[in-house]
């Protein structure tokens, strides 16, 4: 009995930093448009990335992380928020002329601004697409102290842009056309910000949003590098290089950690920020197998696997086990509550989240229990998922059946076992008509309602 009450002492301990001890900084890196399938770490044979192979060998890799939903700027927007789709202020990418997107609210309340209030200085590096900075999506209104990159998703298609942002100030990049062709890689400046900005914050604890722009298209690249004179077209080729550009640059983050001497006590979290956007008949889908031999079903702006599981791993040396393989499904709405229990901070009341802590899972515990995971799209039909235990329901409108599949039997979706199990169906249809608080600027829509 003894033995056992010391166990569950030291299981504790583990799970929570020591009274005084200095919170850890926390980096999460958000890679647009990354698959499960690029990664060599989840069997991508030819795209080189040792670098990521390397952070998922020294921390945990997930094969059931979820996204926000399965484009850009919900996905984040729910990242930032701690919400699902079903609450989320954000449930679509909708585009503000000349430049920007649909800002978050006034009294949004971010993970950014969680961490600031705990003292963590706060940056976000790479592409924004909540709210331009005279709106109340200002990353400045939401929590951040420094920003650098693009402010505007669809400005952030080119990787040789006429200008970027420092802060909330327009710099302009000389010789670049915004058509692929320029002087300057605008990833290039990007990750020199971000390693700048940890150089000069590596002494306090800090916040890091590295919201990469690779490699989301338009395919753009400097330099093919090894992969210049391989017999592959050209889109290929560029595709494969993006990636590998990413991981140099991750690594390079580590490499940074680890010579400032504060690798132990940092968390580094890898992500991308919705599945493949590739189907798997497409030029970059037939080469590369994005769809983990075959296994995922769906691609970007869908709602079955392939749209939604994502290239996920933590690093944190001597707390997050190294070499673990999870299988255990978590959810971008779980960061928050989860950088809360960090910091060593509380969420301030009358704050809602949908998520749960993951600190003492990321520390080899079994995931937190839940009733359901929610996602909801408003880009051409309105449409909706629910999983529940091992069970997936996908709905493709709102006058659409309901589907339904079995995760653990049937993985790609193949099998829709709606018609044998009524029941379950009937249950799926509540638990999505409960998941969702309805918004004006949301409503459920037919494909031929919406305006696309």
């Amino acid at each position: 009995m003894r033995s056992v009450l010391l166990a569950c002492l030291g299981a504790a301990l583990l799970a929570f930093p020591a009274k005084g001890a200095e919170p850890p900084n926390i980096i999460f890196i958000l890679s647009d448009d990354i698959a499960q399938g690029d990664l060599g770490c989840y069997g991508q044979q030819l795209i080189a990335t040792p670098r990521l192979n390397e952070l998922a060998a020294e921390g945990t890799r997930f094969t059931q992380a979820y996204c926000g939903t399965s484009v850009c700027a919900p996905s984040r927007s729910s990242l930032m928020t701690g919400l699902h789709t079903g609450h989320c202020p954000i449930r679509a990418n909708r585009e503000i002329q000349p430049e920007g997107q649909m800002p978050l609210p006034a009294g949004t309340f971010t993970v950014a601004q969680l961490l600031k209030d705990a003292g963590y200085a706060t940056a976000v590096t790479g592409k924004w697409g909540m709210g331009m900075f005279h709106t109340t999506g200002s990353p400045f209104r939401v929590g951040f102290d420094h920003f650098f990159g693009y402010n505007c998703q669809r400005h952030a298609h080119s990787y040789f842009p006429p200008y970027l942002y420092r802060n909330n100030e327009r710099f302009s990049l000389s010789g670049n056309s915004g058509q692929g062709v320029g002087n300057t890689y605008a990833q290039d400046l990007i990750q020199r910000d971000a390693l700048d900005w940890i150089r000069a914050h590596h002494r306090q604890p800090f916040f890091l949003f590295y919201a990469m722009t690779l490699p989301h298209g338009r395919y753009e690249i400097d330099d093919l590098g090894q992969y210049a004179d391989k017999d592959w077209t050209e889109r290929q080729k560029t595709y494969a290089a993006m990636i590998t550009r990413l991981d140099r640059d991750v690594g390079q983050i580590v490499d940074l950690l680890e010579e400032l001497g504060i690798d132990e006590r940092t968390i580094l979290f890898f992500a991308g920020d919705n599945g493949s956007s590739f189907s798997p008949d497409s030029e970059i889908g037939q080469k590369f197998d994005q769809t983990m031999g075959g296994k995922l079903r769906g691609f970007k702006r869908g709602m079955y696997e392939g749209a939604l599981r994502q290239a996920a791993m933590v690093r944190w040396p001597g707390q997050v086990p190294a070499g673990r393989v999870s299988d255990e499904p978590w959810a971008f709405w779980d960061f928050l509550p989860t950088a809360a229990e960090l910091a060593g901070t509380e969420i301030p009341e009358g704050v809602h989240t949908d998520g749960h802590s993951l600190v003492s899972f990321l520390k080899g515990s079994s995931a937190p229990e839940r009733d359901y995971f929610y996602w909801e799209l408003h880009e051409r039909a309105s449409i909706q998922a629910i999983r529940f235990g091992d069970w997936k329901a996908v709905r493709n409108g709102p006058s659409q059946p309901i589907e339904l599949y079995h995760l653990r039997e049937d993985v790609g979706e193949t099998t829709d076992l709606a018609e044998e199990n009524p029941d379950l169906v009937a249950r799926a249809a509540q638990l999505m008509q409960a998941a969702r608080t309805e918004d004006p600027n949301w409503p459920l829509r037919d494909r031929r309602m919406a305006k696309r």
